[in-house]
């Protein structure tokens, strides 16, 4: 099992507000520099916050939601010094409940 790391806002506000292609593309160019291997997901509609632990998660969040999911719990804790309004958090995957930690409502 593995732990994912995530930072999750309104799909409008990380998609269309912030500056999320800029964060992802220099991210992505300081891994290639470091020759380390991508482990961070922008997923739209992220199935796990249907799950009944992730209830008061999605409550706070506003619909339809963006989530960039990480195993690198630093990289998660640097993209929320780099957007505002963003819920942070974590769990634990493959479960019963969360086969797929990368799964989108999109593609259901």
């Amino acid at each position: 099992m593995q732990t994912y790391h995530y930072v999750l806002a309104s799909s409008r506000f990380l998609l269309e507000e912030e500056p999320l292609d800029e964060v992802i593309q220099e991210r992505q160019r300081y891994y290639q520099e470091k020759q380390k291997p991508i482990d961070f997901w922008l997923v739209e509609q992220p199935a796990f916050v249907e799950t009944s632990g992730m209830a008061d998660v999605k409550a706070k969040c506003p619909q339809p939601c963006t989530a960039v999911i990480s195993t690198d719990e630093q990289f998660i804790l640097w993209l929320k010094l780099r957007l505002e309004y963003v819920y942070v958090g974590k769990f634990e995957a493959p479960t019963e409940e969360i086969p797929d930690p990368l799964a989108s409502l999109l593609t259901a």
